[in-house]
């Protein structure tokens, strides 16, 4: 199961350098456009996501997502572990 604090991490290692990132407490309800993310990001946390967890998120369904928790909704729905 993924966890918040783990997509927290692998969000903000996908968000780089920029230091306007921030992730603070409730980042989950918060939509990932006013949390400075944009479709490069969330591709890349996607990415970390494989990488860490092995969990594949379908490029089609990637921009279902509006929320971090939405996202982390449909990971843990469809993680195979």
């Amino acid at each position: 199961m993924l966890t918040a604090t783990e997509l927290r991490k692998a969000m903000i290692a996908s968000a780089g350098e920029d230091e306007s990132i921030t992730l603070g407490e409730g980042f989950e309800t918060t939509d990932f456009v006013e949390l400075g993310f944009d479709s490069l990001a969330l591709m890349e946390t996607c990415s970390q996501l494989k990488r860490t967890h092995g969990v594949v998120i379908p490029d089609e369904t990637l921009w279902d997502f509006v929320t971090p928790e939405e996202l982390l909704r449909w990971v843990n729905d469809n993680i195979s572990r």
